[in-house]
């Protein structure tokens, strides 16, 4: 018995290490997802942009920035001289938050007055929302507190009056953070990162096990042709899964619609062509279903992680802040949660576009390449 056992478990290492490449990608995996969930996977956010609305110009007002500057919570961005720069800045994302001081702040407060200041928060994250909405009032309330003893001292009394800054929290986009609001339109980008590469990647390999590549490419068809015969049915599949998630998310869900829909099914195309690029790619090198899927899995992971969907990028390490770059799904999250919840256009998105234009024009032109190479 123990031979005939012994035989059998040597004939399954033999055959596992014929496929070097799956078994290399068992052992890289798990790597991979305890590096990723040990930096990335974190809502403890640091270092959130804030831009500042100084309508005061005072020693006061330079004071209370200054109070968010110090804290490890806040950036400050850069200045702006309207409400409607602050607005421009936290559509395109280069902020997350706006202070705006009003003009008589420091004049109100040397009258011995309660001065009130707006804090704006871009809610459409609401991990990060919630830790900058707790932060403001936090230093709102410290930097109160400040002047307050400076009073007392002054006055030579020890009964604190009302506090003499009130710091009034506006949320714009997703007053309820509501955290539905927030994955629903994410859950696009990933569904169609996963199903398009899969799909692609798997069929294709599938019909090289079994030798009906072959017999495409006798056939007349070109190249191109080919490509083009097997990418189209996962492109309408895709469109449907997108107007499927998004009538799931506005009638169960009821994750408002602000943007252009149409906008937004053509940028779903520009992103569809880097995800079927990857699963040209996939197709080009597995040499089995497994094979396959086990890669997409290991392309889906930094996505994942890197991407902004679960976790908050601005409370992940610098160094894997530039990585997340390199991430294509990156720039479709901030489309998309761009135009269903901040109902933006193309002149807020437009560096998101052009990066996604990149990367699918590269990622497609290596995926045509090599698979036209891998028919040859």
């Amino acid at each position: 018995m123990w031979n005939r056992l012994s035989s059998l478990i040597r004939k399954e290492f033999i055959q596992i290490t014929r496929d070097p490449r799956t078994l290399a990608m068992t052992f890289i995996m798990p790597v991979v997802m305890m590096f990723l969930l040990g930096y990335a996977a974190t809502n403890d956010v640091r270092n959130i942009a804030l831009v500042v609305l100084d309508r005061d110009q005072t020693p006061a007002s330079r004071r209370l920035i200054d109070a968010y500057r110090v804290a490890d919570y806040f950036t400050i961005a850069q200045p702006v001289g309207s409400e409607e720069d602050l607005r421009n800045l936290i559509d395109r994302n280069a902020a997350r938050a706006g202070l705006i001081i009003p003009p008589g702040y420091g004049r109100t407060l040397a009258g011995g007055g309660n001065a009130q200041v707006a804090f704006v928060l871009d809610g459409s994250d609401p991990t990060v929302a919630s830790t900058a909405l707790a932060a403001a009032q936090l230093i709102g309330q410290a930097q109160a507190t400040q002047i307050s003893i400076e009073r007392l001292q002054a006055r030579g009394q020890t009964v604190m009056t009302a506090q003499p800054i009130d710091v009034r929290t506006i949320v714009w986009f997703n007053p309820g953070l509501i955290s539905a609001y927030y994955m629903v339109p994410a859950m696009i980008g990933i569904i169609l990162q996963y199903l398009t590469t899969m799909l692609t990647a798997t069929s294709i390999v599938r019909e090289r096990e079994r030798g009906t590549i072959e017999q495409l490419i006798v056939t007349p068809l070109r190249s191109w042709e080919l490509i083009v015969g097997k990418l189209t049915p996962y492109v309408l599949i895709a469109f449907l899964n997108t107007i499927e998630v998004l009538t799931i998310g506005v009638v169960l869900f009821h994750v408002p619609i602000n943007g252009d829909l149409g906008l937004l099914l053509l940028l779903t195309a520009l992103f569809l062509v880097t995800t079927l690029g990857i699963g040209l790619l996939i197709s080009s090198v597995a040499n089995t279903q497994q094979e396959a899927m086990l890669t997409t899995m290991f392309t889906l992971l930094p996505s994942i992680f890197l991407s902004g969907f679960f976790f908050p990028l601005a409370a992940m390490p610098v160094w894997l802040q530039a990585i997340s770059y390199a991430v294509p799904l990156r720039y479709f999250l901030i489309i998309v949660r761009g135009i269903v919840l901040k109902g933006v256009g193309l002149a807020a998105l437009w560096p998101e576009v052009l990066a996604l234009g990149v990367f699918a024009l590269i990622v497609m032109s290596a995926a045509v390449m090599r698979f036209r190479k891998s028919l040859d």
